[in-house]
């Protein structure tokens, strides 16, 4: 029980994960985390902290990074579908400033590990969702940093239907561009 299935993305570090799901008339059982089986896989992180939020339809939360205290990420969706992006912010890395997208959802059971020193954020497309994600790191209030969620340096191709419009943080609308951030040194 318990199995993982593990695809590693364009971007080294990123992974995708599908659970292995049990189903029958009662419905059905999966392990959305098992220490074991995500160390096997190269997921070898001690969680320290769980957070869940719900969002409506065009909710755009992102892009977030901590900058002293950056925090590895198990990310899921208990309900509905989001479309879920990280940008690559580590020095040195030959995918700098890279996206990677992918579509989770209740449906499809997907989980999504972000490593250290990338940017995260997600767009809500279903009419509701609930989002859960496990931290290697505390929430640090004083340390959180951000990236424009449509800096044309980084184009994130948010799947954004005709019409919909983006509820999003005044915070969220104000980060910098990338070109800040690299100019910043911060990485």
């Amino acid at each position: 029980m318990g199995k993982i299935t593990v695809e590693t993305c364009e971007i080294e570090g990123l992974k995708v994960i599908t659970p292995t799901v049990f189903g029958d008339v009662r419905g059905y059982f999966m392990e959305t985390y098992n220490y074991n089986d995500f160390a096997a896989a190269g997921i070898d992180q001690t969680f320290v902290q769980d957070n869940q939020s719900a969002s409506k339809k065009g909710v755009l939360r992102g892009l977030h990074f901590q900058k002293q205290f950056p925090q590895d990420k198990l990310v899921r969706v208990v309900s509905g579908t989001v479309f879920d992006v990280a940008v690559d912010l580590r020095g040195g890395s030959p995918t700098f400033g890279k996206w990677f997208g992918v579509e989770l959802s209740a449906e499809n059971k997907k989980q999504f590990f972000i490593p250290k020193s990338f940017a995260h954020g997600f767009l809500v497309l279903s009419d509701f969702a609930e989002f859960a994600y496990k931290c290697t790191d505390f929430y640090h209030p004083d340390d959180e940093g951000g990236l424009r969620y449509d800096d044309p340096e980084i184009g994130v191709a948010w799947p954004i239907p005709e019409g919909m419009e983006l509820i999003m943080t005044e915070k969220d609308r104000n980060w910098g561009s990338f070109a800040d951030y690299r100019t910043s040194g911060t990485y």
